[in-house]
């Protein structure tokens, strides 16, 4: 099991790069090269809004904001949600892959193996609410930094789940 992960490494720093490109190339654009809603009002028409009632009923702060239909509008809440879920799946995948890109060199300290991706997850999504902000109709948000930092944080504790479940298999199988 470890000479797999460990002769994989370079696919995962791969991989880590891979998203990080993802990443800055995606904070480059506007908000208006980004957004979503034109395409889920044509997908979606003005009459056909899933979710519409349950949706209608939510309202909570986010970033010094309330997120709501009433204040946003239906198509904006539901990008809202795309957006958000977006920033915690990719920054979930750059927890996942640099850890296991790191597994190589800390696979004896499983603390360290999992500060290191976290902390250096974290930063990366600084720097790119950091670029963001350099980009016209963008605003950096620290509750997006934190949003990531959560994201990149249950990725690596799943990951790290996942390979002390498969670790007490291979124990089993020996005795």
């Amino acid at each position: 099991m470890h000479n797999k992960l460990k002769n994989k490494t370079k696919w995962f720093w791969g991989a880590v790069i891979a998203i990080e490109l993802i990443l800055f190339y995606s904070s480059s654009m506007t908000y208006k090269q980004q957004t979503s809603v034109p395409f889920l009002e044509r997908t979606l028409g003005h009459s056909n809004k899933p979710f519409y009632n349950g949706l209608s009923k939510v309202s909570f702060n986010y970033g010094g904001k309330t997120q709501s239909v009433e204040n946003d509008g239906y198509y904006h809440f539901v990008e809202f949600f795309i957006r958000k879920g977006a920033h915690f799946s990719i920054y979930f995948l750059l927890g996942l892959f640099l850890c296991l890109a790191v597994y190589k060199y800390f696979s004896r300290n499983k603390f360290l193996m999992m500060l290191i991706p976290w902390l250096a997850t974290t930063g990366l999504a600084a720097f790119d609410e950091f670029h963001q902000g350099l980009t016209g109709g963008r605003t950096p948000s620290v509750s997006d930094v934190i949003l990531d930092s959560i994201g990149a944080l249950t990725g690596i504790l799943i990951l790290m789940l996942v390979l002390w479940l498969i670790e007490q298999h291979h124990k089993k199988d020996k005795l």
